[in-house]
């Protein structure tokens, strides 16, 4: 809401923007078995009895910051001393007592969850299209994402089908299933029929039957037994089906006749409302919200032009087929949602208290995806969500344990406030804060009933580590963050306490995100890494990655790995607080090329999200390689930046240059764009003034985040006539 005078102020004392109040009361509420004057006046009470608390976490923050700034000040020039400064955080209590014999508790766990592992796709809420891709993402075919990427090793040329590439793309399919279900006697390749006899698969060789090495992973079919139009097998936990059709112009080629092959992919994704949206007032938030509902309700739909033509996207429903014992196998057709809240930083102007005080946004978000959840718990007949009957809320950017606590009574509150048990909102802790991976058992005992998801955010991660020892020295370049000391140790400090702490068979334990959406045959070659690393979940941008990704989770074991590791001890803290400073040495060259590299990534990704409000995208990088960019990716590059201009290894005159220079390039970039805005020639708009402010302010933005600086000049672009 623009001001209180456009706002609608409930009995219960709180100003709502009226696009949120007329969400709530038309579309959220009903249904629910929440009442109006329950809701608003527990919303009420929420703001009374959790904004002060908020405000003092933040607080805290800046405290240790401060403290932590002033340590490295006071030693510059000297040798970095590691026992001085563990000595140091233990003292201020930034670094506490490591817990012991933390056990989790959590209940009530869906299989995706807790036992089965694979992709995770996360998207942002606010995009209906993205979001019902998301949710339909729970299967995708194969077929389609070999031939259409560069997974084997080259890019489809432009025009009609190819039926060599075609070719190449049923030999893969057929090694991968020769791989992870293989024949006894015979390959995949050489099938020439497939049927069921008395319960079991029959695979034809050459004409001769042959069975499968591992029989039970038969579980089901459609259609008549001797010739069935798909086939259902199932591999650690995941579902492959072999869809057969010998008139398709595929099936035609192949030799029994399989028109694809379509794998359980996307076994969860993250409706994200936060770092992928951008979302600064009620009316954002009210559609961040509306699509939210919808998807709870099964209800969401997108409309979808191609090829010049606009068709309607509708969610999934669950398939049924025919077991091997002539009983009914039904499979969810859509991906188990999370929910990704806000954090405890910002403030919404969506609901104001009377005097003007804006409401924390985490605590919004709370209450309200809490609500909408509502409507799959109570759904009539069968889940369409979570057939365990949890909801499942992942709370970003926390920083240790007393923030996660915090996070646990609001959820406390939640329910009681909209009638539910207590503990049916399940946890997922975001490890991209320092003071939360040195703290993590410690976070995690903190939400022991709750927590059902872990993971590992490289790009926030190192954003926080920058911005945490700030005042240490400058830098390595970004380049080489990855192969630092503190980032190897925290990846498997990660894995190796989620175990420590009965995460296994209880939630998730990830990985971050593939940010190079186009990049499949790297994809393929490098994530192996994460269920190789124990990892039960991994971060994919898109339905196709998550496809191609789920083939690593049938050549892996997850759980097998994790039983190996559960007594592990890989990482120290010693290593986790090592810091990574460099000593310049750079050429002038060497210094001007990782400027450009990280202003024009800022640029690209702020522009769009001030002038069009779009909080996600496939952004070209300086060589014009689409990446997936959000606020992350925007942090770690103006942190960096900041870095070196707080060292001088550049001035504030050359990082203006350099944003000037990076934004004619941009600019270039999006120039088919009809709807973009260009920065240059003038410098002066909203987001070119947000890019700059990102890294001449940087040093002082609260942990480096760039929340602040991109919500206000998103609200004064709309301000904008």
């Amino acid at each position: 809401m623009a001001s209180m005078p456009e706002a609608f102020v409930t009995a219960s004392g709180l100003a709502y923007g009226q696009a949120l109040h007329r969400f709530l009361v038309e579309e959220a509420l009903p249904g629910s078995g929440v009442t109006e004057a329950a809701f608003f006046d527990g919303m009420a009470e929420l703001m009374a009895r959790f904004a002060d608390r908020n405000a003092e976490l933040l607080a805290e923050r800046r405290r240790l910051q401060s403290l932590i700034d002033d340590w490295h000040r006071s030693r510059t020039g000297q040798p970095h001393d590691a026992e001085a400064y563990k000595a140091f955080l233990i003292d201020i209590g930034y670094l506490l007592p490591q817990a012991e014999d933390v056990a989790v508790e959590t209940a009530n766990v869906d299989p995706e969850i807790a036992t089965v592992a694979g992709p995770q796709l996360v998207v942002p809420v606010m995009n209906a299209r993205y979001a019902v891709n998301a949710a339909n993402a729970r299967w995708g075919s194969l077929y389609d994402a070999l031939y259409g990427t560069d997974a084997m090793g080259d890019l489809p040329c432009a025009g009609p089908y190819d039926p060599q590439r075609g070719q190449r793309v049923i030999e893969w399919s057929s090694r991968f299933l020769d791989d992870v279900v293989p024949l006894d006697g015979g390959s995949h390749s050489t099938v020439t029929r497939y049927h069921v006899d008395r319960g079991a698969l029959v695979p034809d060789v050459d004409g001769m039957p042959c069975g499968l090495v591992r029989p039970e992973v038969f579980e089901g079919f459609l259609g008549d037994p001797s010739e069935p139009s798909a086939i259902l097998l199932r591999h650690n936990g995941l579902g492959i089906e072999l869809r057969i059709d010998r008139d398709h112009p595929v099936g035609s080629t192949h030799r029994a006749g399989v028109a694809d092959v379509v794998l359980e992919a996307a076994l969860t994704s993250i409706m994200d409302c936060e770092d992928s949206v951008a979302a600064v007032d009620a009316d954002d938030k009210a559609l961040v919200y509306h699509n939210w509902l919808g998807l709870m309700r099964g209800e969401l739909t997108a409309e979808v032009t191609k090829d010049g033509s606009t068709f309607t996207r509708t969610m999934a429903k669950d398939r049924t087929f025919t077991g091997p014992d002539g009983g009914m196998v039904t499979v969810p057709g859509r991906a188990l949602m999370l929910v990704r809240n806000a954090g405890h930083l910002m403030t919404t102007p969506a609901v104001r208290s009377i005097d003007g005080g804006d409401m924390p946004e985490g605590l919004l978000d709370a209450m309200i995806t809490t609500l909408c959840a509502l409507h799959d718990l109570r759904t009539e007949g069968g889940r369409r969500n979570s057939r365990a009957g949890s909801v499942y809320v992942v709370k970003p950017k926390m920083h240790g344990p007393t923030e996660v606590e915090f996070a646990d009574d609001v959820f406390t509150f939640v329910e009681s406030v909209l009638g539910m048990d207590r503990y049916t909102v399940k946890l997922g802790i975001m490890d991209e804060e320092r003071r939360t991976t040195v703290n993590l058992a410690a976070c995690i005992d903190a939400a022991r009933h709750r927590v059902a998801f872990i993971n590992t955010g490289f790009l926030d991660r190192t954003g926080d580590e920058i911005h945490t020892s700030m005042e240490a020295g400058p830098m390595v370049p970004k380049g080489e963050m990855k192969s630092q000391t503190w980032i190897t140790a925290y990846e498997d400090w990660n894995v190796d306490t989620g175990l420590r702490c009965g995460m296994r068979s209880r939630g998730q334990i990830g990985k971050g995100m593939w940010a190079a959406p186009d990049r499949m045959e790297a994809m393929l070659a490098e994530k192996i890494g994460h269920p190789r690393a124990g990892a039960s979940c991994a971060w994919v941008p898109s339905p196709t990655a998550a496809t191609l990704h789920a083939t690593h989770y049938h050549r892996v074991f997850v759980p097998e790995v994790q039983a190996g590791l559960e007594d592990a001890t890989r990482a120290s803290i010693d290593e986790l607080l090592s810091i990574p400073v460099a000593e310049p040495s750079w050429t002038d060259d060497r210094v001007q090329a990782e400027l450009d590299n990280n202003a024009q990534g800022i640029l690209g990704y702020v522009v769009r999200w001030v002038d069009q409000g779009v909080g996600c995208s496939k952004v070209p990088d300086i060589n014009d390689i689409a990446l997936m960019e959000d606020r992350a990716t925007c942090r770690i590059s103006s942190q960096h930046m900041a870095n070196w201009l707080r060292h001088g290894v550049v001035d504030a005159e050359r990082v203006t240059a350099t944003m000037r220079k990076m934004a004619a390039v941009v600019d270039r970039q999006n120039a088919p764009d009809p709807l973009y805005e260009p920065m240059s020639p003038s410098f002066d708009g909203p987001a070119f003034r947000a890019a700059c402010d990102l890294v001449l302010s940087g040093a002082e933005q609260p942990s480096g985040y760039t929340e602040p600086i991109l919500h206000a000049r998103r609200t004064e672009k709309k301000a904008t006539p």
